[in-house]
């Protein structure tokens, strides 16, 4: 099956995490810093097809699911129905825990579901939207990212949303890159990377 752009169905699931896993490091595998291979993906793709599967493409070939973009409208409202829905059970299942100094990074990723933010971003007003997106070695290079983004620019902008906003790592420097040829531009700088602004041609 050549790769083809469609909507998430909850069969994608496995693929998504196995893919921000694979990814997870500024681009690169993450496999070996973390003792729970799912940390990632419970954080930066599983909760947002739950939340609203509609804003959720895949990249699918032969292999699988070989790319992604899961996204969400509204932020701030994202952000408190994770606290409300998403967290609780992950809070249980997953204790804070101390730095076991052999590597690994699962107990960074356990501070940040019990310490998710719930106020609001100065991006928020101009740039609700935000993203992530990843893509398989085997599909990089070859226009799939500017397609998903595509695609799902064309489905907030048929909600009336503004505009969109992601973080990226400052080591990440390919995907900096690759955001600056879409037209996103840098809203903040922080000491993990750089907020980026997408503005999408709509006033709602």
């Amino acid at each position: 099956m050549a790769p083809t752009i469609r909507p998430f169905h909850p069969a994608d699931v496995p693929g998504l995490y196995r893919l921000c896993l694979i990814t997870g490091e500024a681009g690169r595998d993450a496999t070996g810093l973390y003792r729970d291979p799912d940390l990632l993906g419970h954080l930066y793709a599983g909760p947002y097809p739950v939340a609203d599967p509609t804003l959720t493409f895949v990249v699918a070939d032969d292999e699988g699911v070989g790319g992604y973009v899961v996204a969400t409208a509204d932020s701030l409202g994202f952000a408190r129905w994770l606290d409300e829905q998403w967290w609780p059970v992950l809070r249980a299942q997953h204790p804070r825990r101390p730095d076991p100094g052999d590597g690994s990074q699962d107990h960074v990723l356990v501070d940040r579901l019990h310490d998710w933010p719930t106020d609001p971003l100065p991006q928020y007003a101009d740039f609700p939207a935000h993203l992530h997106i990843d893509l398989a070695p085997r599909l990089q290079g070859q226009g799939w990212g500017r397609r998903l983004i595509g695609t799902l620019a064309d489905a907030l902008r048929a909600r009336g949303v503004p505009g969109v906003h992601l973080g990226v790592s400052e080591r990440n420097a390919g995907a900096i890159a690759f955001y600056t040829r879409l037209g996103f531009e840098t809203f903040a700088t922080h000491e993990w990377g750089r907020t980026l602004t997408l503005g999408l041609g709509t006033s709602g």
